[in-house]
Parts: structure tokens; C-alpha cells; sequence
């Protein structure tokens, strides 16, 4: 089956990953009907790569963020210059942003103060976030509460079901990408079937967290529909069905349609 349109609400196409064949593999998102894209940036450095491949693309979308697993390659001047490119720059979004205390929190307060101050930035500016949150949900959730930004993603959710809730009580998606598609993911699996539908995006987070039928391989946006499918097996709906609702979802979160074209 051929699904007519999907939106990958995550997905690093700017990588080198992508460098020797990022044609060829947006021509198979198109054959595949993926035909939105959100490119998030993540360091300072990336910037004018991800502004200048979704302005030569059409269905690619720039986000813009620091990201908190490059925090060596941060600069204190880089949240100034992020307050110029978001006032400056047609962006849909601030990300990919967020905590990741999964190998200690060594640099947790510096984690923490860039993370406020990009939160501060998106309420300014009225964009959604895009979160990398990993082993830090309670104090992301805290601060999002604090600083109140217009909505957004928690992207690769894997999340308890009460976590789940806080988010979607603050207005935010949960993103679902490979992950899914592996058997052994019974929680994230379980989870993806109880949510309620106006809970759930998909994304692929290529070249990274590829799906089951390419483990080991690089991953791609246009593997995007395998998501969909499991998905869709996992709540017993159609694809069709899934693919309008997670469209509809994301589209609620980013204002494509108001973006201006190059």
C-alpha cells in the first residue's frame, strides 16, 4: 500500500550521513509519500547547512537549537546568536533542545542553564520545541511548566504512561519512530497502542534509530512508512486512518503552511 502523504517530525538530513546520496534518498521519501520533513539543527556550527538545504528543498522544514549531547562544541555567545537566527530567520521551531543525564550529570547545571535559556527563547519568539530528553523527564517537565513555550515534540519517547500525560497536559506531541517497529519494545509498543490519538507523531531520527528491517544500517526518512505500519498494527487501525491523524498532529504542532518558500 501506498500511503498518499507523511510528515517526518524528526530527522537529521543535513548529517554527512547523508552527504554522497541525499538526493537519491529524497526522491525515495517522495516515491515513499513522505513529503514533509523537519530538520533539526543542533549545534551553532550546523546552522546555515540546515537553513540552506530546506531552502533549496521543498518539504524540508529548519528547526533550530543547541543541542545538550554537543555541549563541548557550545559557545556562551551561541544563545544570542540563536536569538538573531529565530528573529531573523524562517524557522518552525526551536531544536533540537532539551537534558540528557544519561552518562552522569557531570555537566548538569551547565545542561540545565543552556536548556532554560532556549526554553526562554522559544516563548519569546512563540515557536514549539522539539526535546531530547533522556533520564531527565521530571526536570524538563518542571522546567517546561515554568517557562511555558507554545507546544511542541518530545522526540524518541520512551517514557512512562503518567510521563506521557504531563507532556500531553502541557500541549505537547510524543514522537514514535524505528523503535517501534522492533518486537522486543513491548513497553514502547504497549504505550503507543493506549495513547489517545491526538498524543503521537512519527519520526525517524535518520541517519540514527533505524527500524527492524535495516538494524545495523543507516536509517532514512524514507523508512518512515514502516513506522506508520507499526503503528497501525499496534492499535488494529488502517494505515490510512493513522497516516491522516499523525499528519493532522503535526501539523498542529508546526505551521507549515505559513512558512515562506524560497
Amino acid at each position: 500500500m501506498t500511503v498518499a502523504t507523511l510528515v517526518d517530525t524528526h530527522c537529521h538530513l543535513d548529517f554527512p550521513d547523508f552527504d554522497a546520496d541525499r538526493e537519491q534518498v529524497l526522491a525515495a521519501c517522495r516515491a515513499a509519500g513522505v513529503t514533509r520533513i523537519v530538520v533539526p539543527g543542533v549545534r551553532a556550527t550546523d546552522w546555515s547547512r540546515v537553513l540552506d538545504l530546506c531552502a533549496w528543498h521543498e518539504g524540508l522544514y529548519p528547526a533550530l537549537g543547541l543541542h545538550p549531547m554537543f555541549m563541548a562544541d557550545h559557545e556562551q555567545n551561541h544563545v544570542r546568536q540563536l536569538d538573531d537566527m529565530l528573529r531573523e530567520q524562517n524557522v518552525i521551531a526551536v531544536g533540537e533542545i532539551g537534558l540528557d543525564f544519561y552518562h552522569g550529570d557531570d555537566d548538569r547545571e551547565a545542561q540545565l542553564a543552556l536548556f532554560e535559556a532556549q526554553l526562554a527563547l522559544a516563548a519569546k519568539h512563540h515557536l514549539p520545541v522539539i526535546l531530547h530528553v533522556r533520564k531527565a523527564h521530571d526536570e524538563v517537565l518542571s522546567l517546561l511548566r515554568r517557562f511555558k513555550p507554545p507546544g511542541g515534540i518530545a522526540h524518541a519517547f520512551s517514557g512512562s504512561r503518567q510521563q506521557a500525560e504531563q507532556y500531553l497536559a502541557l500541549g505537547f506531541k510524543l514522537g514514535f519512530g524505528g523503535m517501534l517497529t522492533y518486537e522486543r519494545s513491548r513497553k514502547l509498543r504497549e504505550l503507543a497502542r493506549q495513547l489517545p490519538r491526538a498524543a503521537i507523531v512519527l519520526e525517524t531520527d535518520a541517519p540514527d534509530m533505524t527500524v527492524a528491517s535495516h538494524r545495523g544500517e543507516r536509517n532514512s526518512p524514507a523508512y518512515l512508512g514502516e513506522v506508520l505500519a507499526a503503528l497501525a498494527a499496534v492499535r488494529n487501525e488502517p494505515e490510512e486512518n493513522v497516516a491522516r491523524w499523525t499528519n493532522a498532529n503535526a501539523a498542529s504542532v508546526f505551521a507549515f503552511d505559513t512558512r515562506k518558500t524560497p
